[in-house]
């Protein structure tokens, strides 16, 4: 068991400052690759190690089992193997079927596995037609709802603002799906995943006895990836803190993708408001990747602070491929040959943006003959191999008697399963199954490493651990994941696929913020790369079509690193120097239009009539914008048309930013035309002069 002393001496400077105070209130900015685990169970187990508290009353909370599972695994090997390292919903899971008893009575009802079979029977209650993709959607809308606090009465006024319309559908139908959706949950006597939340902070907002048993168990919290907190997990937390400050939070602002299930980084920005004198320390030194990688991660994420670590390595590459087929053979080739030069396929994954896009590279690896696996997919522990392997192992366990190395023992007890030392020569399913049980074996040599007395039962016990927090082993194997399953690991070799508009960013992210979101996914996808990283694209979908596509805007600021032909629009001729309909004698004049922020060429309608390009930040103010869109989906609902055909968001957009105090100068805004300026100008002008919006929405319908 380390000393205190000798927790601290294993960090960085930065990292040492946050685990040499374990009491009080912390905030940790830390950026990819540097350390954040690291730094935060080095303060528990300082914390534990020097008598500033007992490990059983620290709660460190994440949001994956396999990031709780990692830090439990930490924190044994430092000598602190009581913390409670959990999930969110895992802790208020454990929470709730303890207390349901004496708060409830009887037994905690069963979790709803999915949501879909209950969703299709609402809609069927209210004959509505819907396929499964809208059964998708709108099971993704009432986990929306849920986790923002809103109830089927409030949902359709914070959907408006939002500006949500799953499945095409209209926010007071969806409403109405809410609402059977719970009456048709009630009645199988079930509960859902987010109402595992919800029910624990009612119970313990409710039953202040309750509350305080559980503030006395657990007395100093760690909150990892804290910019992924949602209202009702917040509303959790401070429930479990009660008056108390004894809390640290740790994240990046820069990795906030998952806005749209009701994450919030405002958590993590107010934080030092909220907990005044709280220390903010900023983990800025990337271990984790090149220096190349490294600096391609600034540029893609625009002043971004790592600061490489590492060993320098390759650049990256860019490679744009004739169309989708062609660039999933090329990425398979070049994996293959990887592969043959020694690359260990499991440090290696190609990210992509949609789940849809993984069928192409599955098929092209297959052909290639390289093993892969698609993050996402079958459970590790509800595989059927995987299962008879550790039943095998527990009848063993009971006859253990320490003869044999534990790595041997469990290649000896697993063999009788048809398991070989050698792996098959053939590739698919037969080398996965394989792969899966070879996984077992390892943490077997894993668990002595760090427990050298530790026996079968020991390990039935660890693999129990996992299966129940989802905490699976690595397999070998490439990787296939989209970019926000990717959040988290990291790969000595990625390739970044479908870097093209329209992927990265969708299609469908509208708007600023959305914009910013997806810059903020191609950054997250750039720093799981430890030591090669390569982005492919595709200028069109089938082969022989033309070639529409163009590389992610996002990596016009990486040119200086992968070349001109990262640039999203090539640089055009200015007037009188090329030919054309603006060349000479063509009697028009190009007029080339610069951002106003970073001054690249506007290529689209939008950009031009906000005379700012998408990915820089806007220039409006923010409560200004939202009162027009308020105002604008007001309009829109009583005169039953879309809310484009008041307004573009583009429009919209330049009226925010230039806030036009006069009808003249309003009439000077692109999109704003004789009818429009007519019809909305008065109400267009009252919103920006501080009128409510709502009520300048009914004068005009008046």
């Amino acid at each position: 068991m380390p000393t205190p002393d000798e927790v601290l001496d294993a960090l960085d400077p930065e990292q040492r400052e946050v685990a040499a105070s374990p009491l009080g209130p912390m905030c940790v900015l830390a950026g990819a690759g540097t350390g954040k685990t690291r730094a935060i169970t080095h303060r528990i187990a300082y914390g534990v190690l020097s008598g500033a508290y007992p490990a059983q009353r620290v709660l460190a909370v994440t949001f994956t089992a396999r990031a709780a599972g990692e830090m439990r695994t930490r924190l044994r090997a430092l000598g602190v193997p009581g913390v409670q390292a959990r999930t969110f919903h895992a802790a208020a899971l454990r929470q709730l079927h303890y207390f349901w008893p004496q708060a409830i009575g009887g037994a905690a009802p069963q979790v709803l596995p999915h949501k879909a079979p209950v969703v299709a029977e609402a809609a069927s209650r209210l004959r509505l037609e819907v396929d499964r993709a809208m059964i998708r959607d709108l099971a993704a809308e009432v986990e929306w709802a849920k986790v923002n606090l809103l109830t089927p009465a409030t949902y359709a006024a914070a959907a408006r603002r939002a500006e949500r319309s799953p499945a095409g559908m209209d926010p007071i139908a969806v409403a109405r799906v809410i609402e059977a959706y719970e009456e048709a949950k009630t009645a199988r006597g079930a509960i859902d995943f987010e109402d595992v939340l919800l029910v624990t902070a009612g119970i313990l907002g409710d039953r202040e006895d309750i509350a305080r048993t559980v503030r006395g168990q657990y007395r100093h919290f760690v909150v990892d990836e804290y910019q992924d907190v949602n209202a009702v997990q917040q509303r959790l937390l401070d429930l479990w803190l009660g008056d108390r400050r004894d809390v640290c939070v740790v994240g990046d602002p820069d990795q906030t993708i998952y806005s749209f299930t009701g994450a919030s980084p405002a958590h993590l920005v107010g934080f030092p408001n909220r907990f005044r004198g709280a220390p903010v320390v900023r983990l800025v030194r990337n271990y984790r990747s090149t220096p190349q990688i490294v600096g391609l991660a600034n540029l893609v994420v625009g002043g971004g602070r790592l600061q490489a670590q590492a060993a320098p390595g390759a650049a990256p590459t860019l490679t744009a491929y004739p169309d989708d087929p062609a660039e999933a053979q090329g990425v398979a080739t070049e994996i293959a040959a990887l592969v043959a030069g020694g690359h260990n396929p499991a440090r290696i994954a190609v990210l992509f943006r949609t789940n849809a896009q993984s069928e192409a590279f599955e098929a092209a690896l297959a052909r290639a003959g390289v093993p892969y696996l698609v993050r996402g997919g079958e459970r590790f522990f509800a595989r059927k191999e995987v299962r008879d392997a550790i039943l095998l192992m527990r009848g063993a366990a009971r006859s253990d008697d320490g003869a044999i190395p534990l790595p041997e023992l469990v290649r000896e007890v697993v063999s009788a399963s048809g398991w070989t030392p050698e792996p098959p020569a053939s590739t698919g399913a037969v080398r996965e199954r394989w792969e899966s049980v070879a996984a077992l074996v390892a943490l077997a040599e894993e668990l002595v490493a760090v427990v050298p007395e530790a026996r079968l039962p020991d390990l039935v016990r660890d693999l129990d651990e996992r299966a129940a927090a989802q905490h699976a082993p690595t397999v070998a194997g490439v990787t296939l994941a989209s970019l926000h399953a990717a959040k988290g690991l990291e790969w000595d070799v990625v390739f970044l696929a479908g870097c093209s508009d329209g992927f990265i960013p969708i299609t469908m992210a509208e708007g600023p913020a959305a914009i910013a979101e997806e810059r903020r996914l191609l950054y997250v996808g750039v720093t799981r790369a430890r030591q090669q990283l390569r982005v492919t694209w595709a200028q069109a979908r089938t082969p022989g079509a033309s070639p529409s596509r163009r590389p992610s805007r996002f990596l016009d600021a990486a040119a200086p690193v992968l070349g001109e032909g990262a640039r999203s629009a090539p640089k055009r001729p200015r007037s009188g120097s090329g030919s054309g309909s603006g060349g000479p004698g063509s009697g028009r004049r190009v007029v080339i239009r610069r951002c106003s922020g970073c001054q690249r060429e506007l290529t689209t309608a939008a950009e031009r009539k906000v005379g700012r390009c998408s990915t820089c930040p806007p220039t409006y103010d923010e409560a200004t914008f939202e009162a027009l869109r308020t105002w604008r989906s007001a309009v829109a609902k009583a005169t039953k048309v879309p809310a484009y055909v008041v307004f573009t968001d583009a429009t919209l957009t330049a009226i925010a930013e230039r806030r036009p105090a006069t009808r003249s100068a309003l009439a000077e805004v692109s999109g704003v035309g004789a009818r429009k300026l007519s019809t909305y100008g008065e109400a267009v002008l009252a919103v920006l002069g501080g009128a409510d919006p709502d009520e300048a929405a009914e004068k005009i319908i008046r």
